[in-house]
């Protein structure tokens, strides 16, 4: 399964317009696309309040995943821009 390790560098962690975009971006994967925090809890980034729950804050390490596809390493990529966005 491809994996994309990040620490969240956007400003103000996993905030509501970033978590509309990270849904979004999941849902228009068509497959699933899990988001695990260092604490081992996982969900499903089709779900807005999953994520919002999660609390995710500037500095706090993640692993993105799914499953292996043709578009698996680009919508990783523009999770993970989403999340640690270069400057």
């Amino acid at each position: 399964m491809p994996t994309r390790r990040l620490i969240v560098s956007a400003h103000n962690g996993a905030h509501a317009r970033p978590v509309a975009e990270l849904v979004r971006l999941a849902q228009s994967h068509g497959t699933t696309v899990t988001l695990r925090t260092a604490d081992g809890t996982t969900v499903d980034l089709s779900s807005v309040l999953a994520v919002m729950d999660l609390g995710i804050a500037s500095g706090d390490a993640v692993v993105l995943e799914t499953a292996a596809s043709d578009t698996s390493e680009a919508v990783l990529d523009q999770l993970a821009e989403v999340l640690a966005p270069r400057e």
